[in-house]
């Protein structure tokens, strides 16, 4: 199945009329960045296609109510303001669950969560690199990674970034700038030390 068949199957919803092809070229356009800003805040892949689908449902349904301000343009910051939220209460309500599970028993194994699917693609890199690449870029404050995804990938605006996250644009841009220096700097030590292939 590729990308495209993915974001339409995450956003069927039985009862609902068929998306007109203006929603769907919106959606095909931008669907894949907004998943791959779900799945840097999400603990799994799973985790992030639900994120996705509930916040692309919320989009909707505040769209046909007449609730939702801004048009079509708005869409997308309103998304990544909504998948951060989702994200957060997702997080909060497993960590919740499992401090539960905990208790009840003590010696019970953490919790596994999937392994994400590749952010960087192509034919000229290999699965050891992609995978060195997306773990420096996981170990970064969440801060600093979330920026640099949605301006590196998702091809937003530090004005929209700031926006979505709540934050002001220099404090984004400074975030951006912060977090790729802490990146170059990892990769530098994990080349010296023989850690990195690339």
């Amino acid at each position: 199945m590729d990308e495209v068949e993915t974001m339409t199957s995450l956003t069927a919803v039985s009862e609902s009329p068929p998306v007109p092809s203006a929603w769907r070229e919106w959606l095909e356009e931008h669907g894949p960045k907004l998943l791959l800003f779900a799945r840097q805040q999400a603990r799994s892949h799973e985790d992030a296609k639900d994120i996705f689908q509930d916040a692309l449902v919320k989009l909707v349904e505040k769209v046909r109510s007449g609730e939702f301000v801004g048009g079509q343009a708005a869409w997308q910051p309103y998304l990544y303001t909504t998948i951060r939220r989702l994200a957060i209460d997702l997080s909060r309500s497993v960590d919740r669950r499992k401090r539960r599970e905990d208790n009840v028993a003590a010696d019970a194994e953490d919790t596994q969560y999937d392994s994400f699917h590749p952010w960087f693609e192509g034919d000229s890199s290999d699965d050891e690199t992609r995978s060195q690449l997306e773990d420096r870029l996981k170990d970064l404050p969440a801060k600093f990674s979330e920026v640099i995804i949605m301006k590196v990938w998702g091809e937003q605006t530090f004005a929209e970034i700031g926006e979505a996250l709540g934050i002001s644009q220099n404090t984004a841009a400074s975030r951006y700038r912060y977090g790729l220096e802490a990146l170059k700097k990892s990769l530098s030590n994990a080349r010296r030390r023989g850690d990195l292939s690339i």
